[in-house]
Order: C-alpha cells, then sequence, then structure tokens
C-alpha cells in the first residue's frame, strides 16, 4: 500500500481524516478517489471538475513532481502538499 501524507488543512474539514494514512490504489487518480469514498468532498478539496488537481495543490510521487495519472506501488510515498503564498 502506498503512504500518502495530507497537509494540516483537511484533517478538521474532513472528521476521522489522519494526515497519514496507507491507500491500496494503482494512481494518484484512484489514491484521491477511495480517499472520497471515506471522506466524501475530499476530491473536490483537491481536484477541478474534470478532474485536474487544483492549482494550488501540488502532488509529489517519490519525491517527484505528479499528476492524476502517476502510477503507484505498494512502496511509494505520495506527498499532497497545499501551496502558500503571501508577502
Amino acid at each position: 500500500m502506498a503512504e500518502l501524507h495530507l497537509p494540516a488543512t483537511l484533517p478538521p474539514l474532513h472528521p476521522g481524516l489522519p494526515r497519514r494514512l496507507d491507500v491500496d490504489a494503482r494512481t494518484v487518480r484512484e489514491a484521491i478517489d477511495r480517499l472520497d469514498g471515506e471522506w466524501p468532498g475530499l476530491r473536490d478539496r483537491l481536484c477541478e471538475p474534470g478532474p485536474v488537481l487544483r492549482r494550488h495543490i501540488n502532488v509529489f510521487v517519490d519525491r517527484s513532481p505528479a499528476g492524476l495519472e502517476t502510477a503507484l506501488d505498494a512502496t511509494s510515498r505520495v506527498d499532497v502538499i497545499a501551496a502558500i503564498s503571501g508577502g
């Protein structure tokens, strides 16, 4: 199972959602779909209709930039990072 790490901003919006969890998925899209099945509405926080990742959401698989179709394996680490802006 891939190890998924979520930004601190998501768990307060979805009760019971941990910041780190294991997910059985073949792609980033499938991982997000599985999370959305458990915590409805989570996909909408990460993806625009289409679906595509929201502009302010960055996903990395094993430290490399990733998209929804990026493949996962049992040892993958997926980091979902919300961009921060300001000055």
